[in-house]
């Protein structure tokens, strides 16, 4: 039957100048410092900014949307806006959709 199984012999001891455990970890933490770096604290800070140019946004601004939609602030709710996209247009969109905040005088140099 030996076979199927195979023999257990007895292993050698370690030799005197193994590394230590922690050391295998060492390339696991390094990846993660390195993805805080160049990932999660970029984007944890584009979010804040996002989140105070939402809270500052006031009637008169004129913004960009994420769907590409410009035009003028002239009602500012708790979650949603209304923006005047043309003479008499206006479209209520969701405050988090707005993607950015553009310069005074864009939709009249337009």
């Amino acid at each position: 039957m030996s076979f199927l199984i195979s023999d257990a012999w007895a292993q050698t001891a370690p030799a005197a100048g193994a590394e230590p455990g922690w050391m295998s970890f060492l390339p696991l933490i390094l990846i993660f410092v390195v993805f805080y770096f160049l990932l999660i604290r970029p984007q944890a800070k584009r979010a804040k900014e996002h989140k105070q140019m939402v809270e500052s946004l006031a009637k008169g601004d004129e913004v960009v949307t994420n769907g590409g939609l410009l035009g003028r602030v002239t009602e500012v709710g708790e979650n949603f806006l209304v923006l005047e996209v043309a003479d008499g247009v206006q479209v209520r969109v969701q405050k988090q959709m707005v993607a950015s905040l553009m310069p005074k005088g864009t939709i009249k140099s337009l």
